[in-house]
């Protein structure tokens, strides 16, 4: 059945890992010195595994992985319960804060790609995993650079965050963007895709540049094109497995992809 062509109106993009911090580093140090600080070990491949989630849920999904919980009982005398999160979360938030002065470089092609999206007349949203306090250090590091999109909706601004899509309704209602179906998520991390597919928007994942690899821009460029290829696979499939529409390198890619969308919702289709 043919339904009337729906123009994109607009697109929706996360923060670390896919327009600053090539790599999504930033977080990685703070979370290994948080639980360090605590006496428990960790390490960045451990801290990586809860990525996209709001950071009180990520410091407690590291609490309740088998491991580092069995460590923390030994060291601890008990398990790891709510209140430990809710302590390890006000001494993480500066950390991590501090840590993204070091890591708010806008990764390349993000700025003439906005720009791009800009002239075509889409509005530029945007959501994180990172709470007010941390975005009050990036926002204008960022916006130094370039870039300030039309919305920020934070971890911690609605009840429930990733993989949810509360943060995903604040963004449209802040857009004036209706239905679904005329925004695109671009993320890095399966929760971030995952809050584009609870609200039914098309989702965009992004294989190099963020959490899902997790090297920098150097290290990428450095590694042997054949390791490259099968690094980008694996990945592809880690963000298509979580429900990514289109997979791509980072959002220097992402222009492609959008006529592809335009060309599919001319046919009358709409996200799955």
């Amino acid at each position: 059945m043919n339904h009337p062509s729906l123009p994109l109106q607009a697109v929706v993009f996360d923060w670390a890992g896919t327009v600053i911090d090539f790599g999504s580093l930033a977080p990685m140090d703070a979370f290994v010195q948080l639980f360090a600080r605590y006496g428990v070990r960790i390490d960045v491949a451990e801290a990586r595994v809860p990525m996209g989630l709001a950071k009180w849920d990520h410091i407690h999904a590291l609490g309740h992985t088998p491991r580092i919980a069995a460590e923390w009982q030994r060291v601890h005398g008990r398990p790891f319960d709510d209140a430990d999160c809710d302590t390890l979360y006000e001494v993480f938030t500066p950390m991590n804060a501090a840590s993204v002065r070091d890591h708010a470089q806008l990764i390349p092609g993000a700025l003439a790609t906005v720009q791009a999206l800009r002239a075509r007349g889409l509005k530029i949203g945007s959501t994180t995993g990172y709470n007010r306090p941390i975005m009050a250090v990036v926002q204008p590091l960022a916006a130094a650079q370039g870039y300030t999109p039309d919305n920020l909706v934070c971890a911690g601004d609605m009840v429930s965050a990733r993989p949810g899509p509360l943060m995903m309704v604040r963004t449209l209602s802040d857009l004036q963007v209706w239905p679904p179906a005329a925004m695109v998520k671009v993320d890095d991390t399966v929760p971030g895709l995952q809050e584009g597919r609870a609200i039914g928007c098309w989702v965009v994942g992004l294989a190099i540049s963020g959490n899902t690899l997790g090297l920098n821009e150097a290290q990428w460029q450095a590694t042997p094109p054949a390791e490259q290829q099968a690094l980008r696979e694996q990945a592809t499939a880690e963000l298509l497995a979580g429900g990514a529409h289109y997979v791509i390198d980072s959002v220097a890619d992402l222009l492609p992809v959008l006529d592809a969308i335009e060309a599919r919702m001319a046919r009358g289709e709409r996200p799955d």
